[in-house]
């Protein structure tokens, strides 16, 4: 089965006209789905990666692109900050994810809620994203929507420059951020990925907090040996006996990236005595590497192992969105500027309609529910 979208990475913009027709029906939809399904409705359905690709399709983006994402949660941010519904979103892309903690203590503000939580809880989901789960994608772009009732979705993305494509993950209300925490992630399948955050991982997670109480030096020994084993030769280290093969984990290591150790990011564990899995993440200096450097003395030194699975999902497509109004890039056909304006008009004219007259439409839709789009339209743009 296809991915939702196979996200590679796009350059280019959205002209001026198609983006003022994205911002009006953005709040249009928003709008009505706040009033059919209230905040945490809406909440539910931007962490569902079929509704948000849905949604991107409607509104004229491109099908099959990393702006998919970062258009997309960027016109719903715009959005929903010109409209008061009830919930607002920080980040963005680059340097305004960098803004996120500061943009929560305001919508917090506003809400009357303790913006704490939220700030800790993004740190968090970017802390997974990128070093509990590494699958080669470096976070450029983080989207945290809060609502007044303090219920919490997350939009982010990776990319990975050499094959020059990009993976969306979704979050929602996660009760916990360590034991199969996402919503959904959205992107291509890789044969594995050092995932520590998998169900299957609970016993490494639980031996790596034992062994990093005890001194970075011996553990810096330690990967040192490994490394010698890398380049050919057998150090002289005591290994317990296994059925895997330990060149083969070595190189499945060395695919993603260096694995050195971050000794004062160990050393402040220690001083710490972080007692579970989320306040080793939060250690300041923790990052991709030194996790992969840790993990792999795990695995050889004490036979720990974490999940290799990749955890993508493979939801429904919802391709046919885009016949709504057309797509950016001319796929299934070019924007449709009389059929978007139209629809701007309608849905405005819905809008300012009683309940029981929107419930006509809902019925109307119905009739669209099974219909299939040709495949030879689906091409990448």
């Amino acid at each position: 089965m296809r991915n939702v979208a196979d996200l590679p990475l796009h350059g280019g913009h959205v002209p001026a006209w198609l983006a003022q027709r994205m911002r009006r029906l953005t709040r249009l939809v928003l709008v009505l789905a706040v009033e059919e399904y209230g905040t945490k409705g809406l909440l539910e359905r931007l962490s569902d990666p079929v509704w948000f690709q849905a949604f991107n399709n409607v509104i004229g983006m491109d099908w099959d692109s990393s702006g998919s994402t970062t258009v997309t949660a960027g016109m719903i941010k715009d959005a929903l900050w010109r409209e008061e519904l009830g919930v607002k979103a920080a980040g963005g892309k680059g340097k305004k994810s960098r803004a996120t903690p500061e943009e929560l203590r305001r919508i917090a503000e506003l809400y009357d809620l303790d913006p704490e939580p939220y700030v800790r809880t993004s740190r968090l989901v970017a802390k997974v994203d990128t070093v509990a789960l590494q699958t080669g994608y470096g976070l450029y772009h983080h989207v945290f929507f809060l609502d007044e009732e303090g219920n919490w979705a997350v939009v982010q993305q990776g990319m990975n420059e050499r094959e020059r494509m990009a993976r969306r993950f979704h979050w929602f209300d996660a009760e916990t951020f360590t034991l199969d925490p996402h919503k959904a992630i959205s992107g291509l399948r890789r044969e594995f990925a050092l995932n520590t955050v998998s169900k299957e991982a609970k016993e490494y997670q639980k031996t790596l907090l034992d062994v990093v109480q005890e001194d970075p030096v011996k553990i810096e020994r330690e990967l040192e040996s490994l490394k010698a084993l890398a380049k050919g030769y057998r150090p002289l280290v005591y290994y317990k006996p296994r059925n895997v093969n330990e060149v083969s984990i070595l190189r499945r290591y060395e695919s993603l990236g260096r694995f050195e150790l971050n000794k004062r990011a160990l050393e402040f564990a220690r001083e710490l005595s972080v007692s579970n899995y989320e306040e080793f993440l939060l250690l300041k200096g923790l990052g991709p590497s030194t996790l992969r450097a840790l993990s792999l003395v795990l695995e050889l030194v004490y036979d720990v192992h974490p999940s290799w699975k990749d955890p993508v999902t493979h939801p429904p497509d919802p391709f046919k969105f885009t016949y709504a109004v057309g797509g950016k890039d001319r796929v299934p056909f070019p924007i449709d500027k009389p059929a978007y304006d139209e629809l701007i008009s309608f849905l405005e004219e819905l809008v300012s309609r009683h309940p029981w007259e929107r419930a006509l439409v809902r019925n109307v839709t119905k009739i669209t529910k099974n219909w299939k789009f040709p495949e030879e339209d689906k091409r990448a743009t």
